[in-house]
């Protein structure tokens, strides 16, 4: 029987972040192709940073969703994603799906990690998301002070929405065969500046916003003077200066060949997005 054949009803599938940003619409869209969803994350006593852990989590599942709590392309990343890949193919689970950041060389590392772990493996590479601009800090930017401060200079970025992410790794959790081993590259259908996201979003709030870049230096001075920790600023700072130097304004056409339709536009999220309030202040 091929995967694409295989009944989802009797799947169990390990969500790792699932309160988050990406965790919780891969859980979402899991449940929706009928996978039975065990989520992971401290409130259901997981942990990343203790191995303890994670083997009530893995055993008896069928495959896991991995997203590492900070960058994936941290050492911290690598060294946790291997550990825990190695742990679940020892427990049984073996077919499991990485979220990785498209044109991070750093990650490269950490992808190699669940490669070697004897996994059948999936990395699905984004970029910038769509929902970078309605949750987390950005979002608290150009809600308070109408002004978006980023180091994002004029490059633009194929942002992409996160449900098309979720829905592609369910489909790579499912279809098993077909995509284990490779590494899916997704995006959105059109490249978009930083200042034309923001332009976009005062047009559909109605709200004059705005955007000013600064350098990644710069930046980083601000994210210090509001206490965070110096390496992880520096991580930061370095993060910023080579993801954003234009490496990613190109599209893919993963979420085409995954999902068998074009990608969500930024302008559908942005308009979605703004009759929920969340850019008022």
């Amino acid at each position: 029987m091929t995967s694409k054949a295989r009944d989802t009803r009797d799947m169990t599938v390990v969500v790792t972040g699932a309160t988050g940003r990406t965790g919780s619409r891969v859980a979402d869209a899991a449940r929706a192709a009928g996978l039975t969803v065990r989520p992971a994350s401290r409130a259901q006593g997981f942990d990343w940073r203790d191995r303890s852990t994670w083997a009530e989590t893995l055993r008896g599942a069928d495959a896991a969703y991995l997203v590492f709590p900070t960058d994936v392309g941290s050492p911290e990343a690598t060294r946790a994603v291997g550990l825990l890949a190695h742990e679940a193919v020892a427990l049984g689970v073996r077919r499991l799906v990485l979220l990785s950041s498209r044109g991070e060389e750093r990650a490269r590392p950490t992808e190699e990690a669940l490669r070697e772990s004897g996994a059948d493996w999936t990395v699905v590479r984004a970029a910038w998301f769509a929902q970078n601009f309605s949750e987390g800090p950005l979002v608290a930017e150009l809600r308070e002070s109408g002004e978006l401060v980023f180091p994002g200079g004029a490059v633009r970025e194929p942002f992409i929405d996160l449900r098309d992410v979720a829905e592609a790794v369910v489909a790579a959790l499912t279809d098993g065969e077909r995509y284990a081993g490779r590494a899916l590259t997704v995006s959105g259908p059109r490249l978009l500046t930083f200042g034309e996201a923001v332009a976009e979003i005062a047009a559909a709030t109605g709200r004059e916003l705005s955007y000013r870049a600064v350098t990644a230096r710069e930046y980083g001075a601000n994210l210090a003077a509001f206490g965070v920790p110096e390496p992880e600023v520096e991580f930061l700072v370095e993060l910023f200066e080579s993801l954003l130097d234009g490496r990613n304004a190109y599209l893919s056409d993963g979420v085409r060949e995954v999902l068998g339709r074009e990608p969500r536009d930024f302008g559908d999220f942005v308009r979605e997005t703004a009759a929920t309030g969340v850019w008022k202040p």
